[in-house]
């Protein structure tokens, strides 16, 4: 293999995905002047439109791959463009580099998303509220966990990623459209990358972060490699609506409202992801498994009257079950089936044990902002015991929010939180491979923009760390 590596263009660093996680390891070693290539299957920030979007289609156009969570800037491109300020959640990575070492890597990534120009402002509740609303959340058995918010909005988000193509595209190389096959390895070192068109690209490093999309490309390189993985949970819901009245008191001062719960029935562990205020529905296309699944977005300067935001269940296995992935992807296709595309229904029409209509949806009080969903009944889908779980968070969650227990709360589904099985790295985040990193969410290690930003630091900074200690 070393000697078919001799006659191709060499690097420094090999990047597989532009998410957040690979756009700042190549930003550290890009100035650090190193020669870096970097590989995303999508497309460029500018170039990623959406037909529904566009108006050039009424439903998901099953795009490969979908454009709102493939390409530069990965899936966080489409996203709420939250940026989390708060070691609380959002990953794993404090096991890594501590908990002192995560809130510096916390304060660096958000002044880079400044310097890029996400100047927007940061959400942090006043105490005596904030204190108030944990209370009457631990009133109904609710963990609410206050944090600090920079809302940069779906379309700013756009802009400061544009803003990191601008510098990136003049400092290390980008290929867009361009699918990585495979990792090369010899005698249990990183020595490059196969590409889809038989390229191959040779570096001594290479970093895997394909982001949560790609979890199963990321399960099939680690099979391939034999690398040591745990088995992450799956989450599944739904994507709750509601009138903006409902949440404004505490999206006004939270801006993500961050609740944890135990349900009681099955002493499931449930909580909300991903509050998106004045927002609206959005679905997204998983290319490599056919599913159309639900998520959220906001932006900062087009609003709607609706908040949404999801209700997740984190479903644990054990063995000898080793694929959360596919178990989470069979229901979201059992929800395709019944509808073609994301269901959507009523609480008051779930409770009473029918589906919803188009007519039963008009006369409700929500607008759904999702217009292509089909109405339908999400207990033909999900599990009576997610179905349990969900609905007993949404009983506690009316202590804090009252009124989303109503009738009229709408209910889409499925939303599914794929995560790649958990890899065994060390605390540069290398694998068993020498000179082989992975970061980011497709890697296990990050749930969120922050953190997983805070990764490709840590990978980039070891990968320079191990070359000044070896000249």
């Amino acid at each position: 293999m070393k000697g078919e590596l001799d006659d191709v263009e060499q690097f420094d660093f090999i990047i597989v995905g532009a998410g957040p996680a690979g756009l700042f390891a190549a930003l550290e070693l890009s100035r650090a002047g190193k020669k870096v290539v970097l590989f995303d299957k999508g497309s460029p920030i500018s170039a990623r439109k959406c037909p529904i979007k566009t108006g050039a289609s009424k439903t998901c156009a099953h795009c490969k791959p979908c454009a709102i969570i493939c390409g530069w800037g990965g899936a966080g491109a489409h996203s709420d463009g939250k940026l989390t300020l708060t070691p609380e959640f959002g990953g794993n990575l404090e096991r890594s580099v501590g908990r002192e070492g995560l809130l510096d890597l916390i304060a660096e990534v958000d002044r880079i998303f400044v310097q890029f120009g996400a100047d927007s402002p940061v959400y942090e509740p006043d105490p005596v509220f904030a204190a108030d609303v944990i209370r009457r959340g631990r009133s109904a058995g609710l963990q609410v966990i206050p944090a600090r918010i920079r809302h940069m909005g779906t379309d700013r988000a756009k802009q400061v990623l544009q803003s990191f193509f601008e510098e990136l595209g003049t400092s290390c190389e980008v290929k867009t459209r361009t699918e990585v096959q495979s990792v090369l390895v010899e005698q249990g070192r990183a020595v490059g990358v196969l590409l889809a068109d038989g390229t191959r690209v040779a570096a001594p490093a290479v970093l895997l972060a394909p982001g949560r999309e790609g979890a199963p490309w990321m399960e099939r390189i680690a099979s391939d490699l034999g690398l040591s993985v745990d088995s992450l949970p799956v989450d599944i819901g739904v994507r709750v609506e509601i009138p903006d009245e409902i949440a404004n008191d505490l999206t006004e001062q939270f801006y993500e409202v961050k609740a944890i719960f135990d349900a009681p029935t099955f002493d499931d562990r449930v909580r909300t992801f991903c509050m998106c205020p004045h927002g609206e529905v959005v679905t997204e296309y998983q290319s490599d498994s056919g599913l159309v699944i639900v998520n959220g977005h906001s932006n900062r300067d087009r609003k709607t009257q609706n908040t949404n935001f999801a209700i997740l269940v984190s479903t644990e296995f054990t063995q000898p079950f080793r694929d959360p992935n596919g178990y989470g992807g069979a229901i979201a296709r059992l929800a395709n089936m019944l509808g073609g595309t994301v269901l959507v229904q009523r609480l008051g029409d779930l409770k009473a044990g029918r589906r919803s209509t188009a007519g039963r949806i008009e006369r409700g009080l929500v607008r759904p902002t999702l217009k292509q969903a089909e109405p339908g009944d999400l207990s033909f889908a999900l599990p009576y015991r997610h179905l349990t779980d969900i609905m007993e968070m949404l009983t506690a969650l009316s202590a804090i929010m009252p009124g989303i227990d109503g009738p009229h709360t709408l209910l889409y589904g499925v939303e599914v939180k794929f995560y790649s099985l958990r890899l065994a790295l060390d605390r540069g985040l290398q694998t068993s491979v020498k000179g082989l990193y992975a970061a980011g969410d497709g890697a296990g290690v990050t749930r969120g923009l922050v953190q997983a930003s805070a990764s490709g630091l840590v990978a980039a900074r070891d990968f320079l760390d191990r070359e000044r200690q070896a000249s």
